[in-house]
């Protein structure tokens, strides 16, 4: 993917463990267009790029803005930047690219949880500069970890935004239930959160009579995967006619790309979708959190970054 070198222009800080980040060419061009719901690649070493959701409104194509969490059992992505994205730094990003869309609907439901936010925020600024029916809430563990406070509570947005402080006892149930109370067929809900938040909105939902096809999501990490064993197995690249040994503390992404074999790839979660293959043979273990329920029932999209298999041998369309 074609990258560019671009500019800290601007760093601020946004609530405990948050900044934000303005993103700019030096000479000034505008950058290209992206779309409420798109991210960028930041390359930040060798072998190490992150996703970053872009939170300002999408029109604007002087700066990129994103936020980014300072993870206490970071893989080193946001400890870099937190570390190293000074005024004045240049940053290799790429993209932008776009899994998050905004569909169509007649009213739609926008919920940011933590960071999560980052998106929501570009949503609200679509939607808003179009005139779509939305209502936006953000849900936070305290008053002070209110990120983008002023976009929030003291601009046009603030009239659609609601912010819920969380109880002692978590998440406020009650708001839960106020905003998915109508499940309407033309009512969409979009969900960005830690990953426990997310389930918890999706299970919710899914009891108040959402149809899944109405609930999108983003997921910053792969969720865990309960009980689950690696095993050995084997996978055979069609066009080449090579076949690969994968040990239990492998992927099948580190294999292939050792081995020199061309595959795209990003987030290595499970949950940008860069390296999405064709299976033609096998039986996926799925472990990402990209694919849809259908597209995982339909046995023939992989994740080779963190999906396993079931069967022996997976032949995948490479």
């Amino acid at each position: 993917m074609e990258t560019m070198e671009l500019l800290v222009i601007r760093r601020e800080e946004q609530a405990p463990g948050i900044i934000s980040l303005e993103l700019a060419r030096p000479d000034g061009r505008p950058l290209p267009h992206f779309d409420a719901g798109a991210h960028i690649d930041l390359h930040l070493g060798p072998g190490l790029v992150r996703q970053y959701s872009l939170c300002n409104a999408p029109g604007e194509r002087e700066v990129y803005e994103i936020g980014v969490l300072r993870e206490p059992n970071s893989r080193g992505g946001s400890l870099t930047v937190h570390e190293r994205a000074l005024p004045g730094e240049r940053m290799t990003v790429g993209g932008p690219r776009n899994l998050f869309e905004l569909g169509d609907a007649g009213h739609y439901v926008l919920v940011g949880a933590g960071i999560g936010i980052t998106p929501i925020l570009a949503m609200a600024e679509a939607l808003a500069a179009s005139g779509r029916s939305f209502e936006a809430h953000y849900f936070v563990r305290a008053e002070s970890h209110i990120a983008f406070r002023r976009r929030i509570t003291s601009t046009p947005l603030a009239r659609h935004f609601h912010v819920h402080v969380n109880g002692p006892d978590g998440t406020d149930m009650a708001a839960v239930d106020t905003m998915l109370a109508r499940p309407a067929g033309d009512r969409q809900l979009y969900v960005c959160g830690p990953n426990g938040f997310i389930e918890m909105l999706r299970e919710a939902a899914a009891v108040r009579g959402w149809n899944d096809d109405d609930i999108r999501f983003e997921r910053f990490a792969a969720p865990p995967v309960n009980g689950a064993t690696n095993r050995p197995f084997t996978v055979t690249l069609a066009r080449s006619r090579q076949t690969f040994e994968i040990a239990p503390d492998q992927t099948v992404l580190s294999v292939l790309e050792g081995a020199g074999v061309d595959i795209p790839f990003s987030c290595e979660q499970g949950v940008c979708g860069a390296c999405v293959t064709t299976v033609l043979a096998g039986e996926i273990d799925h472990r990402d959190s990209y694919l849809s329920a259908a597209e995982k029932a339909g046995g023939r999209l992989f994740m080779p970054c963190c999906s396993r298999a079931r069967s022996d041998c997976l032949v995948l369309d490479i």
